[in-house]
């Protein structure tokens, strides 16, 4: 099951990344919302809040390695675990982000709610989901 929720997080993402690129990148932005929630296509060549620019090649060594973690993490957690599944959620959205990095140099963000001060993507959103959850379950729950 960890296989598919990492496949189904690589592959949505792609998929609006590719729209975003095909889409919004000739516009800039398109208002869904105007005012509270727009599509804005950005090239991201840092971290969250556009930290660490232009640091590439630093980020996809970082995420080989976290990658690399999460792996050995979910081998060695029961199968089918929740644990497993906010692992999954995460490992997903560090592919598809590393995809980006890799080939493109930067990481194509669309995200964009006007109260936020980051535009973001679907990978980034799956990290952000599943480290809340894994949190939780590490304060509040013995076993998962």
């Amino acid at each position: 099951m960890e296989i598919i929720i990492v496949a189904f997080v690589v592959l949505l993402d792609q998929v609006t990344k590719y729209l975003a690129v095909k889409y919004l990148m000739p516009i800039g932005s398109y208002p869904v919302i105007k005012n509270f929630f727009h599509l804005t296509y950005v090239e991201n060549k840092g971290a969250a809040f556009g930290m660490l620019q232009n640091k590439t090649l630093f980020f996809i060594i970082i995420t080989v390695i976290v990658g690399a973690v999460l792996i050995y993490s979910m081998i060695k957690l029961p199968e089918n675990s929740v644990y497993n599944y906010t692992l999954a959620m995460i490992l997903g959205g560090a592919i598809g982000n590393l995809i980006d990095r890799v080939r493109l140099g930067y990481v194509v963000d669309f995200i964009d709610f006007k109260f936020f001060p980051a535009v973001f993507n679907v990978a980034d959103s799956f990290i952000v989901i599943g480290a809340i959850i894994l949190g939780y379950l590490m304060i509040f729950k013995e076993k998962a």
